[in-house]
């Protein structure tokens, strides 16, 4: 009787719940956008869940988070999945206490049928969105801020994260700095949870180059079936991935990283001079500077240039 109310419709029925039981799903960041995610996923009876998230809970996060009431100072990991345990044993949720970055990302991406970006970071989004063109899956991406918000399908035959937005905006905000409210994120990641349950019940049309997105209350909605990939673009790599001959330079401030990503990093140099055949590896808190570097020295140099989000210490 659990999936009664949805097999009885025609666009799921009992075959579509069997998919729905057969189905592995990704959800990057257990916040205010994968709660609703996991709960609508969990509930909806999908067969496997894997979430990673790095963060432990705050009081603050509760006002949008509010599934966490009694898991304060617990990893959100591990309390989502003692809470989709309650809500239906049918689905099998993994948590992963970690952080996504581009040396796990392949991995998990490649063994999930789907992924969703929930984790509300550029560096992350921009990290998946590579990684399931890749690999030819899904990705159902979003973003939330103040009272505004959106929702979008990319790959597996559609555009990629890229396509869309080739460029990112000269400064963004983060809930802490801007705020959020919590309905909102409700609002755009139960949006998440929907457009993912019609890509795996293979629904008509598919949100899968569809881009919905609200401003208050207002909802907008367009397509982008046709919007080329770039030649180009900033890709990020994790701290492992650096190289000994990389030209690392550290963009935070000495009172916001008392030592640098690594060793040999430079801080602020007045010029760079990268060697023939020399990678520049810019690193800072959340890529946005690193990325605003690298347009600054793409203008003058044609070598290679990596970027790094080092995120907040965990």
């Amino acid at each position: 009787m659990r999936y009664a109310r949805q097999t009885v419709l025609p666009a799921i029925g009992e075959a579509g719940q069997a998919r729905l039981a057969a189905a592995h799903v990704l959800v990057v960041g257990a916040g205010a956008l994968g709660i609703p995610v996991l709960q609508y996923l969990t509930g909806a009876g999908v067969g496997r869940i894997t979430v990673i998230d790095p963060d432990r809970i705050e009081t603050s996060n509760l006002h949008r988070q509010p599934i966490y009431g009694r898991h304060v100072g617990q990893p959100k990991a591990l309390a989502a999945t003692l809470e989709m345990a309650a809500l239906n044993p049918d689905t099998t949720v993994t948590p992963v206490v970690a952080r996504l970055d581009p040396a796990n990302a392949p991995g998990l991406v490649a063994g999930a049928d789907l992924t969703l970006d929930c984790a509300d970071s550029f560096a992350a989004t921009y990290t998946l969105s590579d990684a399931c063109l890749a690999a030819g899956r899904p990705l159902i991406a979003a973003s939330v801020l103040r009272t505004e918000g959106f929702a979008g399908g990319f790959c597996e035959g559609a555009p990629s994260v890229r396509a869309v937005f080739p460029d990112l905006p000269a400064q963004t905000g983060t809930c802490a700095t801007a705020g959020v409210m919590g309905p909102m994120a409700g609002l755009i990641g139960a949006l998440q949870a929907q457009m993912a349950m019609a890509v795996l019940l293979g629904l008509h049309p598919s949100p899968l180059g569809q881009m919905i997105r609200f401003d208050g209350l207002r909802p907008a909605s367009f397509r982008f079936d046709g919007a080329p990939e770039p030649l180009t673009g900033h890709r990020f790599i994790a701290p492992g991935q650096m190289r000994p001959d990389d030209l690392a330079v550290e963009l935070r401030g000495p009172d916001e990283a008392p030592r640098p990503f690594v060793p040999h990093a430079l801080r602020q140099p007045e010029r760079l001079r990268p060697a023939d055949g020399q990678r520049v590896v810019f690193a800072c808190r959340s890529g946005l500077r690193a990325w605003a570097a690298a347009d600054r020295l793409r203008r003058d140099w044609p070598g290679a240039i990596a970027l790094v989000a080092l995120g907040d210490p965990l």
